[in-house]
């Protein structure tokens, strides 16, 4: 299988930010997949009960840097 890989970087707003964390993590809890739908790609991934979590928190003179990974 190839790989096929998802990214996403834009400017918005923070409460916009936390919106679409909490669309993902709605659709983790509920759904137990996630879904990506971009430029005419819908890509649908299976999420398994058990996930490895990591939160990496930045803080720099030159700004701060907040990265959550789901890895199964």
């Amino acid at each position: 299988m190839d790989l096929i890989e998802v990214k996403e970087k834009a400017s918005m707003s923070r409460e916009d930010a936390a919106a679409r964390l909490h669309a993902l993590a709605d659709s983790l809890a509920k759904e137990n997949e996630v879904e990506f739908d971009r430029g005419g790609l819908r890509v649908k991934v299976r999420v398994p009960d058990q996930v490895h979590f990591k939160l990496e928190f930045e803080l720099g003179d030159d700004g701060s840097e907040l990265e959550v990974e789901l890895t199964w």
